[in-house]
């Protein structure tokens, strides 16, 4: 069942890219009434940064999917972000588990207050995982750039260390969660957030290190 699932996911994949010879990069929508549309202009960045910097062959635009659509399929690369509540069907919460164990990546950029909706909605996807803190040393902090001590902060809210989570299915993460982090602020149009120019550098560095991960290992 897993082997073929994988096979389909890789068959879906290869359909998209050879289509458009590109790789598209998607983010999540969901239900429950929490922004999942903020940080508008993040991935078009952070695809753009991509494309010049590591000459990787990523779409210029992202596409929205939904949780529970079959088009969920054809995306290497999900985000799901915003800051309030999230909740999945059954549906929903069975097909993102196929996408992920398949073979695809969920990246969960909170953007402040997310966590704690979205932690039990992945429980619902995986009810036999628990995120785990991923350690300095993991290879998704040391790709092409190296951050020895994890993830970069980018935007300050509660003055606490920023970390990375991983679910790990059968020795693979398929999900990597930025906690106190806010990647995605750090991928916007300068004049969103103001932040400087070396702050945005590092959330473009580590999202090009994450990429790197995912296309790579």
């Amino acid at each position: 069942m897993k082997k073929t699932l994988a096979i389909l996911l890789l068959l879906a994949l290869s359909s998209a890219l050879v289509a458009q010879n590109k790789t598209q990069l998607a983010l999540l929508k969901y239900g429950g009434g929490g922004d999942w549309y903020s940080d508008p202009t993040a991935l078009t960045n952070l695809a753009a940064f991509c494309n010049t910097d590591q000459q990787m062959n990523l779409a210029p635009t992202y596409a929205v999917v939904e949780v529970g659509s079959s088009e969920l399929f054809n995306y290497p690369f999900v985000e799901l972000t915003g800051h309030g509540n999230v909740v999945f069907s059954s549906q929903e919460a069975q097909n993102l588990r196929q996408y992920l164990v398949g073979g695809g990546f969920l990246l969960i950029d909170d953007n402040y207050g997310l966590k704690e909706f979205v932690v039990p909605q992945m429980k619902k996807v995986f009810p036999e995982l628990e995120f785990v803190e991923l350690p300095f040393s993991h290879p998704i902090y040391h790709q092409k750039y190296d951050f020895p001590h994890g993830l970069p902060k980018i935007h300050e809210h509660d003055g606490k260390a920023p970390k990375g989570y991983g679910l790990i299915y059968e020795g693979r993460l398929v999900c990597f969660m930025t906690w106190e982090c806010d990647l995605g602020d750090g991928w916007e149009d300068q004049d969103v957030h103001n932040d400087s120019q070396e702050t945005r550098l590092k959330a473009f560095r580590m999202g090009s290190n994450i990429l790197r991960y995912v296309f790579m290992n």
